[in-house]
Order: C-alpha cells, then sequence, then structure tokens
C-alpha cells in the first residue's frame, strides 16, 4: 500500500493568475504594435506574465533542461531501432556533448541536467549526480510483468518530486522536460492508449530512428499486450506507471506535478513526457495550465495526448530524436514572447486639449 496520496496534487495545484493575465492582456491592448499582429506570441507572454504573476511579464533568464533516463525491458522485444539496455550510451553522449540536446544547449547557453532513474548499465561508469536518484537496472517488460514494484513506483515517483523541488529552489525560471530511454515510446504508447481509450495501432509511432514496418509490427503488437494488462489498473495512476510505465515515467510525472505545484512553468518535450503529462492530468486537472508543448514530433500518441490536455504544440518541424532537443528549439520563441511583452513601448496617451475661455 502506498503511503503517497496523489489527490492532494488536486488541493496543492492552482490555476496560474487570472487577474494578472488580464492585466498582461490590458498592457498588450495599450503597446504601439496591434493585439494579434504577433500572433502565438502573444498568448505566450500573457501565459507567462500569469505563471510569475508579474505584469511586465520578466525575461526567461535562469532556463534548465532537465532529462530522465531509464532503459525498458520491452525493447528486448526489437520494438526500437536501437539494441535494448543501450540508453546508458547515449546519456554518456549527451554528458559528452554530442548529442542535438548539447549542441542546442551550448549553443543557447542552457544547463543539460540528467537524472537515472533506470538505465542498464553500472551506475560507476556515470557521475554520481546522474545515478543518485535511480531506482533500479532497467524496468520490467510490460508486455508479461510489471514495471515496477508499487515501492520502487512510489520512490520514483518521489524522486521526479524532489528534483522539481530542486530546481525551484535553485532558481531554474523554467524547464525543458525530455527523456533519454530506449523502449520508452513503447511505454508512453501504453499509457496514452489506456487514458484515451483507443487502440494500439492509433497511438503507435515510428520512434526517434523511424523503424521498418515489421518493427512497427512488433511494436504495435507489444503496445496491445501491454495494454491489456493497463485497463484494470486504470483507476489508480500510480499502480498504472507500476504496471505499465517505468522508473523513468514515474519520475516525469512526478516532477511535472511538483512543479506545478511549485508553479515553475514546464516545456514539454516528445511523447513520452506527453504521456507522462497525461497522467499527470488525471491526477490534477489543472496541472496541464502550467505546462508548453513545444512541439509536433509526428508521434500519433504524442497529438493524441497533446489534443486531450488541449495543449497545443509551438513548432512542427518533425524533430524525432527526442532527448529535449525539440524543447529546446521552442525555448527562443518562449524568450521571444517575454521580450516583447516586457519590452515593447506603450502607445503615447493622446494630448487633452484645454477649452478656451469664455469671454464674459
Amino acid at each position: 500500500m502506498s503511503s503517497l496520496n496523489l489527490d492532494d496534487f488536486s488541493d496543492l495545484i492552482e490555476r496560474p493568475d487570472g487577474g494578472v493575465r488580464r492585466d498582461a492582456e490590458a498592457r498588450r491592448e495599450r503597446q504601439i504594435v496591434p493585439p494579434g499582429s504577433l500572433g502565438r506570441l502573444d498568448d505566450l507572454g500573457e501565459w507567462l506574465a500569469a505563471a510569475q504573476s508579474a505584469v511586465p511579464v520578466r525575461p526567461i533568464e535562469r532556463p534548465r533542461v532537465v532529462l530522465f533516463a531509464g532503459d525498458h525491458g520491452i525493447a528486448e522485444l526489437d520494438v526500437s531501432a536501437r539494441p535494448a539496455g543501450s540508453a546508458g550510451e547515449l546519456v554518456r553522449e549527451v554528458l559528452e556533448g554530442g548529442r542535438p540536446v548539447s549542441v542546442l544547449a551550448r549553443r543557447l547557453g542552457v544547463p543539460v541536467r540528467v537524472v537515472d532513474m533506470a538505465l542498464d548499465t553500472d551506475p560507476e561508469t556515470l557521475p554520481e549526480d546522474v545515478v543518485r536518484h535511480r531506482v533500479r537496472r532497467g524496468s520490467g517488460r510490460i508486455d508479461v510483468e510489471d514495471a515496477l514494484t508499487l515501492e520502487e513506483a512510489e520512490a520514483a515517483f518521489r524522486a521526479g518530486m524532489a528534483v522539481a523541488d530542486e530546481e525551484a529552489d535553485s532558481g531554474t525560471d523554467l524547464v525543458v522536460l525530455g527523456d533519454v530511454s530506449v523502449g520508452g515510446t513503447t511505454a508512453a504508447g501504453v499509457l496514452i492508449a489506456a487514458l484515451c481509450g483507443t487502440d494500439a495501432s492509433v497511438v503507435t509511432g515510428r520512434g526517434g530512428l523511424a523503424i521498418d514496418d515489421l518493427t512497427w509490427m512488433r511494436k504495435c503488437a507489444a503496445i496491445r499486450d501491454a495494454l491489456r494488462r493497463a485497463r484494470p489498473v486504470l483507476g489508480d495512476q500510480l499502480q498504472l506507471l507500476a504496471t505499465v510505465g517505468g522508473a523513468d515515467l514515474a519520475a516525469i510525472t512526478g516532477f511535472l506535478l511538483q512543479a506545478a505545484v511549485r508553479k515553475l512553468p514546464v516545456v514539454l518535450d516528445g511523447v513520452v513526457v506527453a504521456a507522462c503529462a497525461l497522467v499527470g492530468q488525471r491526477i490534477a486537472f489543472r496541472a496541464p495550465d502550467w505546462w508548453l508543448a513545444a512541439h509536433d514530433s509526428g508521434e500519433p500518441g504524442q497529438a493524441k495526448a497533446l489534443d486531450r490536455m488541449a495543449l497545443e504544440p509551438l513548432l512542427d518541424h518533425g524533430v524525432r530524436v527526442g532527448e529535449g532537443a525539440g524543447g529546446l528549439l521552442a525555448l527562443p520563441l518562449v524568450q521571444a514572447a517575454a521580450a516583447l511583452a516586457a519590452e515593447l513601448p506603450e502607445k503615447p496617451e493622446p494630448a487633452v486639449e484645454e477649452e478656451p475661455e469664455k469671454e464674459e
């Protein structure tokens, strides 16, 4: 029996300040560029003002990429273009600066934090600050067994909450949230299909490396089989994450909800994070008000999840690589919206002509 009461999040999470948003809208109407002429940037600026409870909005000065990492046992079925258990190699490449997220982060001056939750690799091969939250080595094969025990799911969920608190306490003002996983998109597809009440084929995508037709069919079958195991536990979100999620997915869900509690805006990257956000919405319906969808990755499951949460992606570049890369591409757009909302001058007040004095 878990000691974690997920119902508390519904009471703890408030919506961004509606009064401040109205003040931001009024300020926008007074600026020299007509309202609506900046498109989504107007909405973004007003959303940021409400999230920050500040008019004019403050610039995004301390963004950070946070990536939760893990290997998934379902990858043993050859549902991914990468070999099972190889997520640790991706993590090392991120840390060494050789992945797309590393290049973009360097260019944008954004620090990257990687959190190992269930990599199938020796912890001694990675830095201590990466592995200190690890729950287990790899997650279970969800078509035939649970990904985690309930105790492991709770530990991973709480680790995600702890990381959100650490980021909020350190002054991070916006998080680009992603994953580094092998088999993670399969687990994400199961969660989305279960929560949206749809079939496996509707949510099964090609993954970051565009798998071939035979691999896609294996992935679809794996999601179908895991979906049968997911449906009986749909009423208990922590049990759902334990049954068909994984330690990295449980941690991402905990991070998302605690970030909303701490009023820390989050940019969502990719289908894995979208699936966790969908679980988070089931737990606390106001939580998505604190999240932005960075981009449309082309994964059908991501589109399904974002539509269910009424989140419209900022970009559509077909970036499927994951690891927060698409989220980082959206970051300059968010920063531009903040700058325009804060720095565009207001229209001068019309001069009031004095009436001539009447002669007696």
